[in-house]
């Protein structure tokens, strides 16, 4: 057996082992096992004095929302809070009440569960996830200057 002969039937014998693998990825692709979206991390955080203490992404057809709660933990109490949420391309979602007002939000208060819906909303809850960044701005008790905490949250819709 010469040289050539020996290494071209090992470059055809590993080569056929690593089409099949190629063809296999491949299909797993095509068919969506290994698609990113299914990776997704899912959370929920704030920062700058407020925390994101619970959320889902409610995935039931024709009525998707965002729901979340948060909490103060300011230190101080918090008035004329306002939570907004906008996509990934900062176009702002509109809220079951266009811009969720929660008046005032006691010092380690939990809020009531804000929610963006697909009611008028220019989010795009299609495509099993979300991911969005929230921006909530608040006044300290006693004093008049406006102060703003943002966060982000993202995750797969439940149904």
């Amino acid at each position: 057996m010469k040289k050539g002969q020996a290494a071209m039937e090992f470059l055809m014998t590993y080569g056929w082992a690593i089409l099949v693998v190629l063809a296999a990825i491949g299909a797993l692709a095509y068919f969506g096992v290994l698609s990113p979206d299914r990776f997704m991390p899912s959370k929920c955080m704030i920062s700058g004095g407020f925390s994101c203490v619970e959320y889902k992404m409610d995935g039931t057809v024709g009525a998707e929302q965002v729901r979340f709660y948060i909490q103060n933990n300011l230190g101080a109490d918090a008035r004329t809070v306002d939570v907004s949420l906008f996509n990934s391309q900062n176009s702002y979602c509109a809220g079951n009440n266009t811009n969720v007002n929660l008046t005032t939000l006691m010092n380690g208060q939990k809020s009531d569960a804000i929610v963006f819906g697909t009611d008028g909303t220019n989010c795009d809850f299609t495509g099993g996830s979300f991911k969005g960044n929230i921006i909530v701005t608040y006044q300290k008790a006693d004093e008049t200057e406006t102060h703003t905490a943002s966060g982000s949250i993202s995750g797969r819709f439940e149904s």
